[in-house]
């Protein structure tokens, strides 16, 4: 209560000011870079799968991971594994990036700037959530147009040309020309029931992180091996994918051209009609194929990055605080 009442006070304001910390953002943004790169004809063909309903013609029928990768090589090229990789990488980039400033952000908050401060499941839930509001406003015209550009087929022959992608710029116009800003949000509802994901996620990252320090008996920011970011990371993403899987397939049904849904509940209606409960399953394989190697790498980089930046600010930090005298002895 005391830090509410003198939240209008110079110093709170500072206390604020001081939970920003740029480590995040760009830790962030290293992690989401990196494992798309790596893993982007796997978040393609998760994609392919997701939106393929079974009675629309146009799209391309895949018998599995295998013979989907030996389709899009034949009929597109080694290209056609990278479609929508620029609005992928600007996308995961700024996602992550964006998602653990503003969850950090949040969470150092609620701790009152004490990052030793162990905090519970609920409170974890709150701070990702919050989260990943944020960020699916800022980030969701750029996830249209990357669905869009992975659904760009080689006999797409008779597609409108206000359709027909050149890239993500020309995505973003003609998007924007011809549906307006509807159209950059589309998919916007279940990307907003999909911010339930990165809550489970990260309440169960850092649930299992802080029991781990609790057994070790070390502070909750002590950095720990790459060994133990993987497993914490791997289990915490298995857990939240599938609980939470079928808004991702409803969200890029949303998103294709190739559909035209009247909205949300049209879409899950269709999709429970025409295919049943498996039907919000589609792509699942695939997607905890790539998801899984993807968090993985995303939790390592962004873990082992931010630790690197802290230790340099904290070295600045111990220079700039170090007395005149001894500074100069240094020098010496």
């Amino acid at each position: 209560m005391s830090a509410i009442k003198g939240s209008g006070s110079p110093g709170a304001a500072r206390n604020v000011l001081s939970n920003f910390k740029y480590e995040y953002f760009v830790a962030g943004i290293s992690g989401g870079v990196v494992s798309t790169l790596m893993l982007h004809p796997l978040d393609l063909i998760k994609i392919r799968f997701a939106v393929n309903d079974g009675h629309t013609n146009t799209a391309p029928r895949y018998n599995g991971l295998k013979n989907a990768l030996a389709q899009i090589v034949k009929t597109e090229g080694l290209r056609g594994l990278y479609r929508g990789v620029t609005p992928n990488v600007l996308g995961s980039g700024s996602s992550w990036g964006f998602y653990f400033f503003f969850y950090n952000t949040i969470k150092t908050s609620i701790q009152g700037g004490n990052s030793k401060k162990p905090l519970g499941p609920s409170m974890h839930m709150f701070a990702a959530a919050d989260a990943g509001v944020l960020t699916l406003l800022m980030t969701n015209p750029i996830w249209v147009v990357k669905t869009r550009l992975c659904l760009q087929y080689a006999d797409d022959v008779n597609m409108a040309e206000s359709k027909k992608y050149r890239g993500m710029t020309d995505a973003l116009k003609k998007i924007y020309k011809t549906e307006g800003i509807r159209g950059l949000y589309k998919g916007l509802v279940p990307g907003l029931f999909g911010v339930s994901h990165g809550a489970i996620q990260f309440m169960a990252y850092e649930e299992m992180k802080n029991k781990y320090y609790n057994y070790l008996n070390v502070p909750i920011d002590t950095k720990l091996s790459t060994t133990e970011y993987i497993i914490f990371a791997a289990m915490s993403k298995l857990i939240a994918a599938a609980s939470t899987y079928p808004y991702q397939v409803v969200r890029a049904r949303l998103q294709d051209h190739h559909h035209d849904y009247r909205g949300t509940w049209h879409c899950v209606q269709c999709t429970w009609r025409y295919e049943s409960w498996r039907g919000f399953y589609k792509g699942l394989s695939a997607n905890l194929i790539r998801v899984t190697p993807a968090t993985v790498i995303t939790f390592v980089v962004y873990e082992n990055m931010y630790h690197y930046l802290q230790s340099g600010r904290a070295a600045v930090e111990e220079a700039i605080a170090m007395p005149v005298p001894a500074v100069n002895k240094l020098k010496e």
